[in-house]
């Protein structure tokens, strides 16, 4: 998981063989295609849809369709290399941050990452009564937030 912080957090993502090291460690096999979708996603934090991700690889891979954009998100939620998020009846967002955070959801339809205070996953899975197996926690804020 650290590698994966660290990789997001790397101002050069620009970098295919950390890419695609990043996706075999992790059972994926590494094709143009992956590695151009995950790609994306690590350089601009600001959960597009599949939709605007399919726009911002076909710059870099014209012949790219919409069916293999697709294909390759679900291969990376699949392998917890990314996270869809879902709202309502909005269509799905994909996050590459993985370290625990929440999501804020602007009434303009931006989706914001928050940073959560260390302990505080723990301290919300610590509410369920005990025989509980709690695989995942999603904290999703609803609302305005300023402009940026």
């Amino acid at each position: 998981m650290q590698g994966l912080i660290d990789l997001m957090a790397e101002t050069s993502t620009q970098n295919p063989e950390r890419i695609a090291e990043v996706l075999a460690d992790h059972g994926v096999r590494p094709t143009s295609q992956r590695e151009t979708v995950y790609s994306s996603l690590l350089q601009k934090r600001d959960h597009p849809t599949a939709d605007e991700v399919f726009a911002r690889v076909r710059e870099k891979a014209p012949t790219i369709s919409l069916a293999t954009v697709y294909n390759c998100l679900d291969v990376l939620v699949q392998h917890n290399l990314v996270k869809a998020v879902n709202f309502e009846r909005a269509p799905t967002q994909y996050c590459a941050n993985l370290a625990p955070h929440a999501h804020f959801h602007d009434e303009e339809g931006r989706t914001l990452d928050i940073d959560m205070p260390a302990g505080m996953f723990e301290q919300l899975r610590g509410l369920l009564p005990q025989n509980f197996d709690v695989k995942d926690i999603e904290v999703n804020f609803h609302g305005r937030a300023p402009k940026s």
